[in-house]
């Protein structure tokens, strides 16, 4: 009896130690699984972290471009405004050219008569004046009317030549000037001498061997003789004056005296 119930023990006890190994085996297989899963799921955690890794590191980037072209932008509305307003100054050019080239449309046809009522006033001055280079004068004032009559010479032209004939006849006014002419001393009697030119105050003359001396009259409108011993010496150290051959100096000459004007 004893024996049996040995072999019953021993049958058991096999039956548990098999039952345990099996449990064993079925447990270690499913801690692999786990491990394998868990394994898995950290590979997709780390592949997931690089993942955001690089949207964060893209996401970075499109910030500072984004920031970038606000700079831009903000940049750009300041040129634009910059742009808006030197369009508006060309715009108010633009608008007073075309009123300008308007005026000058009708200052183009009223400048020829501007222009002969100018050389009209010219031609009058010259001859209510001393009557120095005289040949000269008259020959400007030709060459200006004549030029009226040319179809090759703008308005414009014509306008600048009378303008510089006008400053020339202002710089008379304020030059000291000598040169050859001819005056009729005696009636039927011309002669060969040096004028003196002095602005419009006086205008004299001197024969060359400095025998007779004369001046302008404008209220007679005539040559005078001059005392020669009174203005002899003084007309001809002018001429020495005017010609730079002397040091300029206070001089004695006959000016007449402006009337007055009731």
């Amino acid at each position: 009896m004893n024996s049996h119930r040995l072999k019953t023990l021993a049958a058991v006890a096999a039956l548990s130690l098999g039952g345990f190994g099996f449990t064993a085996v079925v447990q270690a297989d499913t801690l692999g699984k786990v491990f394998q899963v868990g394994q898995v799921k950290t590979q997709e955690a780390q592949s997931s972290q690089k993942t955001i890794d690089k949207l964060a590191d893209s996401t970075r980037d499109l910030l500072q471009d984004y920031k970038q072209v606000l700079k831009q932008n903000e940049g750009l509305k300041v040129y634009i405004d910059r742009l808006d307003k030197q369009i508006g100054d060309q715009n108010r050019r633009i608008s007073n050219l075309e009123d300008s080239i308007a005026q000058v449309t009708v200052v183009q046809r009223q400048l020829p008569a501007v222009i002969e009522r100018m050389i009209e006033s010219l031609d009058q001055f010259v001859a209510l004046d001393f009557p120095f280079y005289a040949k000269e004068r008259q020959q400007r004032l030709e060459f200006l009317r004549n030029n009226m009559s040319r179809s090759d010479l703008t308005v414009a032209e014509k306008f600048r030549q009378v303008l510089e004939a006008y400053k020339i006849e202002t710089e008379y006014g304020r030059k000291v000037s000598t040169y050859k002419g001819r005056v009729q001393i005696e009636p039927g009697s011309e002669r060969e001498v040096t004028l003196l030119q002095i602005g419009r105050i006086a205008l004299m003359y001197q024969t060359t061997d400095g025998a007779v001396s004369g001046a302008w009259d404008p209220d007679a409108k005539a040559w005078v003789q001059l005392d020669s011993g009174k203005y002899r010496n003084a007309i001809r150290q002018a001429i020495r004056i005017a010609d730079n051959q002397a040091a300029k100096d206070i001089l004695t000459v006959p000016v007449s005296s402006p009337e007055a004007v009731n």
